[in-house]
């Protein structure tokens, strides 16, 4: 029997930068749009849904979810109407900024309740539903480690709300970039630092003991 196991960390447990660089393209090419074609609302919203069909459409042919590619599409096309509607170009972020507010509020209220995020959806990759919940040490430790993700939203708000409100279509675009996939790695980096310097030392880890012996067969 074999037990060797590749070191597991949240990174290579969540993965997320596919994703994450998928969300940064649609705004980028909307930013660029708009300040090539004098600024026009109009061009950048339509390269950021000719980016977001391409994306939608290679996705789809790696075996995506359809449902997946759809939400995705759906967002990039209300955050142009909103652009389109209001005539000011800076909204087509307002969208992001909301969802980063949802966020930042949901998974701070996840903690106080003792559901955190991390922990529901870490259980959820390692199809452990809720029993990683009867493990005080690692209730302690998911409760801590999204904290970080909590930060990682307010950051995102600290630095776009000011950009939008000042009306910064090109800084917020580059801010889109900087504050995606670079963003999103440091926060797993550092969430799983959290994560298992909060454990006892001989503590399983994410895996509990009955994990393991299932992953284990002769």
């Amino acid at each position: 029997m074999s037990t060797n196991r590749q070191p597991e960390s949240l990174a290579t447990l969540l993965g997320g930068r596919t994703a994450a660089i998928d969300a940064t393209m649609p705004p980028v090419a909307f930013g660029i749009g708009w300040f090539l074609a004098d600024k026009s609302i109009a061009v950048g919203a339509g390269a950021a849904l000719a980016v977001s069909v391409l994306i939608g459409a290679w996705r789809l042919l790696r075996g995506a979810k359809p449902r997946a590619v759809l939400i995705g599409a759906l967002a990039v096309c209300v955050s142009a109407l909103i652009a389109l509607r209001t005539g000011d170009a800076e909204d087509f972020f307002l969208p992001r900024i909301l969802t980063n507010l949802v966020s930042l509020l949901g998974w701070a209220i996840s903690i106080v309740v003792r559901w955190p995020f991390l922990g529901v959806i870490v259980g959820a990759v390692l199809g452990q539903k809720t029993r990683w919940r009867r493990d005080p040490a690692l209730l302690r430790a998911y409760s801590r480690a999204s904290w970080v993700w909590v930060g990682q939203y307010l950051f995102r708000l600290v630095v776009f709300i000011p950009l939008w409100l000042a009306g910064q279509t090109g800084a917020l675009t580059v801010a889109q970039i900087v504050l995606t996939w670079p963003l999103v790695a440091a926060c797993l980096a550092v969430s799983w630092w959290v994560l298992r310097r909060s454990l006892p030392a001989d503590h399983p880890g994410l895996r509990l003991e009955k994990d393991r012996d299932e992953s284990v067969q002769p």
